[in-house]
């Protein structure tokens, strides 16, 4: 799930290209830091709909499934177009980090992935509040960040490549 590109990963791709390698890397932690509020969020809230109602966690992993399933769909129909880099002007690295973390925080697929896609890993019969969500949610944080820093090298050396190609 970490390496489909989405708004996440544009952000991180245009501010590498555009600024580079340390541009690009605060520009993965602002974006990381936000997946964490989400991981936290999440864990917290579906761990006191567990230990209310074992049914309505069940409908909400059926919905969250039904969410993945038409997001891949979406994703195997979707043009690849939709996908271009726009200007960006050049911007400390504070901004760059806190327009990463908003970015994240701010996205509302980013929630809903993480509310249908948590639950679909946790037994209902051994819960141990909302630890199982947090550790499957730092897990996934960390191999986004970690596949979210390759991007963010690779794009910077593709800045690179370009302007040794045309000088």
């Amino acid at each position: 799930m970490n390496i489909i590109p989405g708004t996440d990963t544009i952000y991180i791709v245009s501010k590498s290209v555009s600024q580079g390698r340390k541009a690009g890397i605060y520009s993965v932690l602002g974006i990381s830091t936000g997946s964490l509020v989400h991981t936290f969020l999440a864990a917290v809230g579906l761990s006191v709909i567990l230990t209310t109602s074992v049914v309505l966690f069940t409908a909400i992993k059926i919905l969250g499934a039904a969410y993945l399933i038409y997001l891949g769909v979406k994703m195997l129909f979707q043009s690849s177009s939709n996908m271009k880099l726009s200007a960006t002007k050049d911007l400390s690295i504070k901004k760059i980090y806190m327009q990463g973390f908003i970015t994240n925080v701010a996205n509302p697929k980013v929630a809903l992935f993480f509310i249908s896609f948590l639950p679909q890993f946790i037994a209902t019969d051994n819960f141990y509040g909302p630890f199982p969500f947090i550790i499957l949610g730092l897990s996934f944080v960390m191999t986004g960040t970690f596949w979210c820093l390759i991007v963010a090298n690779f794009s910077s050396e593709q800045k690179h490549l370009k302007l040794k190609l045309f000088n």
